[in-house]
């Protein structure tokens, strides 16, 4: 096969896919990177050469940005020809986006977990890592950025969301997966264009938060928020719109710190011109919200968190969000 010879790193992280059931009934990580890929059936018979590092034993919801920073560091070091990253599927979405902001290279970053516990009836760790250490190890992978691999589909990091909390099939694209493993086979059907990156080791302190407008909302809850943050992301109704009670905390807000209008929807840009009533896309834009375009609110987060957490003004954040969204 084409993948011979080559290497990969397997890097755990914790999460679903290195839990098992302890004697009071719940689940912990307790597997290591050596455990799970111990328990990867025909993964030798690949060819593949797999070195495994144990980096965090954590669950999936209490990962950081430090975390994050310091594995990216870390996996520029590698001299692999892949790397594979197992974490817990609560933050998949975000860490495998926050990768591919600060990863350069044509090296395949593949991310991948499980959605049951090593402990369960039809665990889909071990298939998620075979299928995850093909695609770091392919030639076809290569300049693709940071991809999440699950259930044999491969995922553009921009593109990935978590659309189930249970089921095995729990992770979809818009506009879709941008390919496949099918008959040990990587098969990339889509390239999406590169996008610039950060240097991860030049970071300082920054927090930001998502507020989720809902019905009947007054912009009590965002002027609270707003008190505690240097950075807000909107997470509107449809294409961009918020009560009109909103809208003055809203431009309040937008004075002093860069806000982002991203759709609360899960797929689908914020418009620019369409509707004009106050609250709407075009007025909230015309009183300095910066527009997350087709950027999910979770996404458009971490940029701007990044993007903070760089040093970039209000204006360079705005430029920013046309660049990479």
């Amino acid at each position: 096969m084409a993948d011979n010879a080559r290497s990969v790193a397997v890097i755990s992280l914790g999460g679903t896919i290195a839990m098992t059931t302890q004697t009071d009934g719940g689940a912990t990580p307790t597997l290591s990177a050596d455990d799970l890929v111990a328990a990867v059936p025909g993964l030798a018979s690949t060819g593949i050469h797999v070195e495994v590092h144990d980096f965090r034993r954590l669950p999936g919801a209490s990962l950081a940005f430090s975390d994050l920073l310091e594995l990216a560091v870390t996996v520029e070091t590698l001299t692999v020809d892949g790397v594979v990253i197992t974490q817990g599927t609560d933050t998949i979405e975000e860490t495998a986006y926050l990768l591919d902001l600060v990863t350069g290279g044509d090296m395949p970053i593949v991310v991948t977990g499980a959605m049951r516990t090593a402990s369960m009836a039809g665990a889909d760790g071990p298939a998620n890592v075979l299928a995850a250490v093909r695609v770091a190890a392919s030639a076809e992978a290569r300049g693709q950025g940071c991809v999440v691999v699950f259930g044999e589909e491969i995922h553009a990091a921009r593109w990935v969301r978590k659309t189930h909390a249970t089921s095995p099939t729990a992770f979809t694209s818009y506009p879709g997966p941008i390919g496949y493993v099918a008959e040990e086979r990587v098969r990339i059907m889509t390239r999406p264009g590169p996008l610039p990156t950060f240097d991860p080791r030049y970071t300082s302190a920054a927090r930001t938060a998502i507020a989720t407008i809902g019905l009947g909302d007054d912009g009590t809850v965002l002027q609270a928020i707003g008190e505690h943050v240097q950075g807000l992301v909107v997470a509107a109704f449809g294409a961009g719109h918020v009560p009109m009670a909103c809208v003055d905390a809203l431009t309040d807000l937008a004075k002093s710190m860069p806000v982002v209008l991203a759709t609360r929807t899960g797929a689908g840009p914020v418009l620019q011109r369409t509707y004009g009533f106050p609250g709407s896309e075009s007025d909230l834009l015309a009183r300095g919200l910066i527009s997350a375009n087709t950027l999910d609110p979770v996404k458009a987060r971490i940029l701007l968190q990044l993007l903070l957490m760089t040093s970039h003004d209000k204006d360079e954040v705005a430029q920013s969000f046309s660049t990479f969204s």
